[in-house]
């Protein structure tokens, strides 16, 4: 059976809006997350997250002013993305 058009007009309205309240919850933006292997997972700077355990995550925080003076260093190199 089909619906009256009444109902698929309700319907509609009712989707579109939960559909609003999803985007209003929707992560945006860069956010972390822990994995399900208990890694740390950043979100939001390429199409997959980039995930990596406490200990990594320590080690390249730790190496912070030696990755900028790099990054400095080889500004010429290093394309740039928009």
């Amino acid at each position: 059976m089909s619906e009256s058009e009444e109902d698929l007009k309700k319907r509609i309205a009712e989707l579109e809006g939960q559909l609003e309240e999803q985007k209003k919850t929707a992560k945006k933006g860069i956010y972390l997350k822990v994995s399900a292997k208990g890694g740390v997972s950043l979100y939001g700077i390429r199409r997959f997250p980039i995930t990596f355990y406490l200990e990594e995550w320590d080690k390249i925080l730790g190496m912070s002013d030696e990755i900028r003076a790099f990054l400095a260093e080889h500004d010429s190199e290093l394309t740039k993305k928009s």
